[in-house]
């Protein structure tokens, strides 16, 4: 009996309990939800090994959710969309997607591609079970599979929201993020103007990482924009 959770975001109520349902018989958990955002909170709260996105989604579109999940994950990420245009579907692996399969496709044809995309994340997590620790220059240590952060060998005691931060920038590293994507990514809110709690909360995290920000080691501001991560891993 197959044991793999799979997300499915759809919008279409039928397509997603035709869909459901065959899954289910072939031994998946299935979770459903039927906007983008609701979509982006179940991941961020339940552990999946495969997401399915529809494209023309309410809330948030699934080019997004895609960008926002493959920042955070490597698990494999298929569109259904009904879009057949090569643009929409070069576009969908530019934001992160494995595979796109347009609409109407034949169930048979969805195990396949879904069986195919797990054997091969299930070979990449056995190949990267012993790499899940990265090094760093000047005595950081992240262990992204345990999330948690070390110093000179001391753990660092870090809130959700610092080590979300954390785990943000390290794994996307020499990329910068704006102050508003960091908050919006991390808070799954809205960014209002003068607000600061990213300033505030990268303050609080550089000190507990001893990064001052005029000589910085692992978090560097980019003046005007927003911060990025800098760390050079230790091979």
């Amino acid at each position: 009996m197959n044991k793999d959770s799979i997300l499915l975001v759809e919008d279409d109520q039928e397509i997603a309990r035709i869909v459901c349902d065959h899954l289910r018989k072939e031994g998946y958990h299935i979770s459903w939800a039927s906007t983008g955002k609701e979509g982006w909170e179940d991941f961020k709260v339940e552990s999946f090994q495969l997401v399915l996105i529809d494209i023309m989604l309410p809330e948030m579109d699934g080019l997004t959710l895609c960008k926002k999940i493959r920042l955070e994950s490597d698990i494999p990420l298929l569109i259904i969309s009904a879009r057949h245009e090569d643009e929409m579907k070069i576009q969908g692996l530019d934001f992160g997607a494995d595979d796109y399969l347009t609409k109407p496709f034949s169930l048979e044809e969805l195990s396949a591609r879904l069986s195919s995309h797990l054997r091969r994340y299930r070979r990449y997590l056995r190949k990267d079970e012993n790499s899940n620790q990265t090094k760093y220059d000047h005595g950081l240590r992240i262990d992204f599979l345990k999330k948690v952060a070390y110093l000179n060998h001391e753990p660092i005691l870090l809130t959700t929201k610092e080590w979300e931060l954390l785990l943000l920038l390290a794994k996307n590293p020499f990329q910068t993020f704006s102050k508003s994507e960091l908050y919006e990514h991390i808070w799954q809110q809205e960014d209002m103007e003068g607000n600061n709690t990213i300033t505030v909360h990268i303050k609080s995290l550089r000190t507990k990482l001893n990064d001052v920000s005029r000589s910085a080691k692992y978090i560097q501001t980019v003046w005007g924009v927003g911060y990025r991560f800098i760390g050079e891993e230790i091979i």
